[in-house]
């Protein structure tokens, strides 16, 4: 007896009719509808590739035609296993399917994804405020807004500025070293000790520099210190953890269990950041988090994108017991965001509640393409004002 037929014997006999790619702004969503009016919402984090991991989205979308929605896992294994080559642009294609098809199976059985996942650890989440800033000032104030506003984290918070990538860089060690040091300083005294600083080094530092800098801001206590280097190698990250005493976050560039088992195995890091729309979706997000918890790692789950993210990373949140904080994007609460799902979430004193609603808790408005048309992002990054690549 196949799968399909045991869900049958046991009256469940939906099927996938459509399932199609959706361009809104500058996110990719996945649309997935079944022929009983159920249709389920997904998110590609691979946000510098989202052309490409659109035709993967209509691609996969041939296999998944015609199959029962509710055979999760299965159909994760097939498509994940199905061709040898994958890469960004094809797990985020992935993950936004299968967060849709999560999406399905909660609104089939009137739950929250969560329920399914074993139920609610916890009924909100602690979120971290994004902070931007291209001057000192800016960023300071942002730290004292963040606080305001009820925020007890801020994050994406760099030591250096967040300069334009048309700018050549260049600073001496030393400059660039006591900068930051200083800059690290100033956010602290902003907001004492009432608000965790996430800083955020955006991989811009060699090994040697990472550990110099860490060793400089131990004093002002950063609840983690995200991205220190190029995250590729993985004993190089562990290398860096062992020369310093603030807990390292990293993990939004990796796709799969096996990558994040080699960074936990040289306890090269403290939190984990999967990225719910990039590696995996909640079917391989859940078995990574599990894996974190095995080495009593936290979990920090990416999101600098577009709502359907958040919505997946708070079933996350909600169903395992290792979650320890959750990123916050900028603009989750105003337009276009806050007008491209039927209702936002609720955030309260710096906490996002955990919906209650069937599936992931929100919907993409089906007028939300026409009113905020995809934007490309054009490849462009920073070069060393000798001419070379630099990494912000």
């Amino acid at each position: 007896m196949t799968n399909e037929q045991a869900f049958e014997n046991v009256g469940v006999n939906m099927k996938i009719t459509k399932v199609e790619s959706v361009a809104v702004d500058r996110f990719l969503f996945a649309k997935i509808y079944t022929d009983e009016g159920i249709v389920g919402y997904g998110e590609s984090g691979a946000w510098g590739f989202l052309e490409p991991s659109a035709a993967a989205i209509d691609k996969f979308g041939e296999y998944l035609t015609g199959k029962n929605p509710l055979l999760i896992e299965h159909h994760w294994q097939y498509m994940y296993r199905f061709s040898h080559f994958r890469g960004a642009a094809i797990m985020g294609a992935l993950s936004a399917l299968d967060i849709a098809l999560w999406d399905i199976a909660g609104k089939n059985f009137g739950v929250p994804v969560h329920q399914l996942l074993g139920g609610k650890t916890r009924e909100k989440a602690r979120v971290y405020y994004h902070v931007f800033g291209s001057t000192r000032d800016q960023l300071i104030n942002g730290v004292k807004e963040a606080k305001l506003k009820g925020f007890t984290a801020v994050g994406h918070l760099t030591p250096f500025l967040d300069e334009g990538r048309n700018l050549p860089y260049f600073k001496t060690h030393v400059s660039k070293m006591r900068e930051a040091i200083d800059a690290v300083r100033m956010y602290r005294d902003a907001v004492g000790d009432e608000v965790d600083l996430c800083i955020e080094i955006h991989r811009r530092l060699s090994p040697a520099e990472a550990v110099v800098l860490a060793r400089g801001i131990e004093e002002f206590h950063p609840l983690f210190y995200e991205d220190p280097i190029l995250p590729d190698n993985f004993d190089a990250m562990g290398l860096v953890a062992n020369g310093i005493s603030i807990p390292i976050a990293t993990g939004e560039r990796l796709h799969s269990i096996h990558e994040f088992q080699m960074l936990l195995s040289r306890g090269a890091v403290q939190y984990i950041r999967p990225d719910v729309c990039l590696a995996g979706g909640i079917t391989h997000t859940k078995k990574i988090a599990a894996l974190a918890e095995a080495h009593y790692v936290g979990v920090v789950p990416h999101n600098p994108l577009g709502p359907i993210s958040t919505a997946a990373c708070l079933q996350i949140a909600a169903a395992i017991p290792n979650f320890t904080i959750q990123e916050y994007p900028l603009g989750e609460h105003e337009p276009p965001k806050s007008e491209i799902v039927n209702k936002p979430l609720e955030l309260r004193e710096g906490f996002l509640m955990i919906p209650e609603a069937p599936g992931i808790g929100i919907e993409i408005t089906e007028d939300a393409p026409k009113r905020f048309p995809a934007v490309s992002r054009p490849v462009n990054t920073r070069l060393h004002v000798d001419g070379s690549v630099f990494d912000q």
